[in-house]
This record gives C-alpha cells, sequence and structure tokens, in this order.
C-alpha cells in the first residue's frame, strides 16, 4: 500500500508542477561528508611546507605529516587560488594574514558572486562563516579562507541560485550545523549550486560556503574515499 501511495504522489506531482521529488537516502548517496567537532577534533589549513614550498594535494600533506608521526584523517581543497596556487582573497594561518581579503564587488568567476563570504575559526577554536562585508577584524582569526558564493545565508539559498539549472559540476563546500559543528560535504556526481545548497539546508545549516568546483577532491579514507591527487591552493585538513 505503501509503494502505491508513493506511485500516485510522485504522479500527481510530475502532473502539476513537473518536478520529480528525489527521496531523502537518494539525495544523501550524491554527497560525501564530513563532520567535525573542534572541541575534540584537530582541523588546521595548509598552503606551503616549511621549505616554502606549496603542498599541492594531499598526498604530499599526508607524506609531510608522516614525517612528524601525525596522521591525515580527512582534507579538502579549501577554497580558490591563483594561477601560482597562491590563494585568492583571505588567507590566514597560525593567525598570520597571508593573503588580504579581496573586496571587489564585481570580478570573473564563482568567487565575485555576491555575496560571497569567508570560512574562520577564531582563537576560541570556534568556527564562523559569515558573508566578506562582515568581516572587519581579523586580529580574533587563527585560520581564514575566502570563497564564494556564500551557499546559504541566514537560512536562506542564495539568491541567484536557480532550481533546474543546467549549469553543474563536482562541487565541495562548508556549513556549520544546529550543534556548531562544521559539515563539509563533496559532491560525487555533478550538481548546480541550487541542489548544492539545499543539502546543507536540509542539514540544518544557517550559513554555508562555497569552495570550489571541478578541481575539488577529498580525503576520507573511513569513508572509502581517497583522492590524493590534484594541483590546488589551500587545505583543509583534520589530523592526529
Amino acid at each position: 500500500m505503501k509503494n502505491i501511495t508513493l506511485v500516485l504522489f510522485i504522479a500527481l506531482s510530475v502532473a502539476l508542477t513537473g518536478y520529480i521529488p528525489i527521496h531523502k537516502s537518494s539525495i544523501e548517496n550524491k554527497f560525501l561528508s564530513h563532520e567535525i567537532d573542534l572541541k575534540h577534533q584537530c582541523l588546521k589549513f595548509y598552503w606551503k611546507d616549511k621549505y616554502g614550498k606549496n603542498f599541492r594535494n594531499f598526498q604530499n600533506l599526508k607524506s609531510a605529516l608522516q614525517k612528524e608521526n601525525k596522521e591525515l584523517v580527512f582534507a579538502m581543497n579549501g577554497g580558490m587560488y591563483n594561477k601560482d596556487l597562491s590563494p585568492q582573497g583571505l588567507y590566514i594561518e597560525n593567525g598570520v594574514v597571508k593573503s588580504e581579503t579581496d573586496t571587489l564587488d564585481k570580478g570573473y568567476g564563482n568567487f565575485y558572486l555576491q555575496p560571497n563570504g569567508v570560512f574562520y575559526i577564531n582563537k576560541d577554536n570556534k568556527p564562523i562563516i559569515i558573508p566578506t562585508n562582515n568581516i572587519k577584524k581579523l586580529d580574533h582569526i587563527a585560520y581564514a579562507t575566502q570563497s564564494g558564493p556564500m551557499l546559504l545565508i541566514n537560512g536562506k539559498i542564495h539568491s541567484k541560485f536557480n532550481q533546474g539549472s543546467p549549469n553543474v559540476h563536482i562541487r565541495n563546500g562548508v556549513g556549520i550545523l544546529p550543534n556548531g559543528n562544521l559539515l563539509f560535504a563533496i559532491s560525487k556526481e555533478k550538481v548546480n549550486f541550487y541542489d548544492f545548497a539545499s543539502y546543507f539546508k536540509e542539514k540544518g545549516c544557517k550559513n554555508a560556503l562555497y569552495l570550489d568546483g571541478f578541481v575539488s577532491r577529498a580525503y576520507l579514507p573511513s569513508s572509502k574515499w581517497e583522492q590524493l591527487d590534484g594541483n590546488f591552493g589551500v587545505i583543509i585538513a583534520e589530523i592526529k
């Protein structure tokens, strides 16, 4: 009986709206996600090694950490970058500003789809995601990366995103859950901005930030997901 009801519901939905509802489990299967509680897990941002050389990918970071008897638990590329792999916009590592905030309102690409935003961890180890224009001071920040566009702003999907948009790519981003934990996610298949933002909203996030697109990679061996290749700038990593 339940199956008949579901079929009728789908048929009615298609007839009235042309939209086929997606079962929650199907949505879940489209994304790889990882939750981090900063009270119990160690999250750091990386760009260059101690010799001033770009890490570029998770394999290089993993090898460097192993030499320090540390384990790479999770990693994700952490924002957009320039041709020389330097961070685009604000980047703070261990309290040091290594790239200044990009305050331009207009420019080429997703980064400038306003509002863009900043994901940062303050010196009290609290994660925050806010539109770039809301950043006033930097001295209280331990780690920060600027990217764009914002996916969710105060619980609302970015106004420029269109449901059913054909603009699809692999995408990764970060949001803050109702319990204060971080939610990192990367799509397993190409998705548009609206569907990607919807994933964070369904998880209860109020604010979420897009990190990057087709270059995106993630490393999460606990979920049998190990993308160690790549060539990008900032890396966000959980270590132990």
